[in-house]
């Protein structure tokens, strides 16, 4: 037999019942049988008159070509061909059951799968405490979370990759695809580790922070130019030596091992500046406190109609906006 052949062969026999006409109230009606022992009992259990259980179990048994139950003076006895049919009933519609539960739950947003992307700031701020709510109050909703910058989150967004993101519409993206609820600008902090020399200066300077290497995103980033435009309008000149890098875990590295300085959102560096982060090794520099990126969105495309889930895990962070406290300086 041909490779064609054996996988017709093998479809045939795997739906076999299907095709000869199995339905799924002589499942139940045979589920019923093995429960009452008792054709009038089984037949009003589904609903249905005894001639009519009678013809039900009756054709049953000529398309599977086995007695499945006998009859004595008390009932009716399940051969051992009706006691196997009967166990695979009750785990067909005990399976349907659950599925319907499964579809109910995605329905009602109770389940699904939702994708999230978001600048480092607001995934401290915003995304963090939602993550913690949905895993008491809706732990089969499924998250993925990409943290990166708005370019490359708007890029997923369009790529179909992101069900939405919290960020900025970057330069260049094509906006009538998109609509957008604005959240507020995003503050700004200079981190540096616990023992940096700075940290034995009563007030210090942007001024005393640019004699040090600094760590940022790679030219063009919106975080570095917002830093590169708030240093020039104030008078400052730039850092003389730069690490370029998009790596948080990189960024939080090099600070916590050398004397280096990084501007990142206030919401994460008051995160990582946590006695219970980084075993306490970095601190929030008093300096450049007025320092902030424009504001930023929960951006999502425009016209495509979110999952139940997505549309819940939407509404909770929009719920968490109005509670963002102000960003002191640790």
């Amino acid at each position: 037999m041909d490779t064609a052949s054996s996988a017709k062969g093998g479809l045939a026999a795997r739906d076999e019942l299907i095709r000869r006409g199995l339905r799924l109230s002589q499942l139940r009606l045979l589920l019923a049988l093995s429960e009452t022992r008792q054709v009038s009992s089984a037949a009003a259990q589904v609903a249905m008159t005894q001639p009519a259980a009678s013809r039900l179990l009756s054709d049953l048994e000529k398309m599977v070509g086995s007695r499945l139950y006998n009859r004595h003076a008390r009932g009716v006895t399940l051969t051992a061909a009706g006691k196997a049919l009967a166990e695979q009933a009750r785990q067909t519609l005990r399976g349907l059951d659950a599925v319907q539960q499964k579809i109910a739950a995605i329905e009602s947003g109770e389940r699904g799968a939702v994708r999230i992307g978001s600048v480092t700031g607001p995934a401290v701020q915003l995304v963090l405490p939602v993550i913690r709510e949905l895993r008491v109050t809706y732990p089969e909703i499924e998250l993925s979370v990409l943290v990166d910058t708005s370019n490359r989150l708007g890029d997923a967004l369009l790529a179909g990759d992101l069900d939405f993101y919290i960020g900025r519409v970057p330069d260049g993206m094509e906006t009538h695809a998109v609509a957008l609820n604005e959240i507020g600008p995003e503050p700004v902090s200079l981190i540096a580790r616990l023992e940096h020399p700075l940290s034995r200066h009563p007030n210090p300077s942007v001024e005393d922070c640019l004699a040090y290497d600094w760590v940022m995103q790679p030219e063009g980033g919106l975080l570095r130019r917002t830093v590169e435009a708030y240093l020039l309008r104030n008078g400052y000149r730039p850092p003389e030596r730069i690490l370029s890098t998009s790596s948080m875990l990189l960024t939080l590295a090099i600070i916590c091992e050398t004397n280096a300085i990084a501007p990142i959102a206030r919401s994460a560096a008051n995160f990582y500046a946590s006695p219970n982060a980084f075993g306490g090794r970095i601190r929030c520099l008093d300096a450049g406190k007025d320092m902030a990126v424009v504001p930023y969105s929960l951006i999502y495309l425009r016209g495509v109609e979110p999952s139940p889930a997505v549309h819940r895990v939407r509404q909770l962070i929009r719920q968490k906006i109005p509670q963002i406290p102000p960003q002191p300086v640790v």
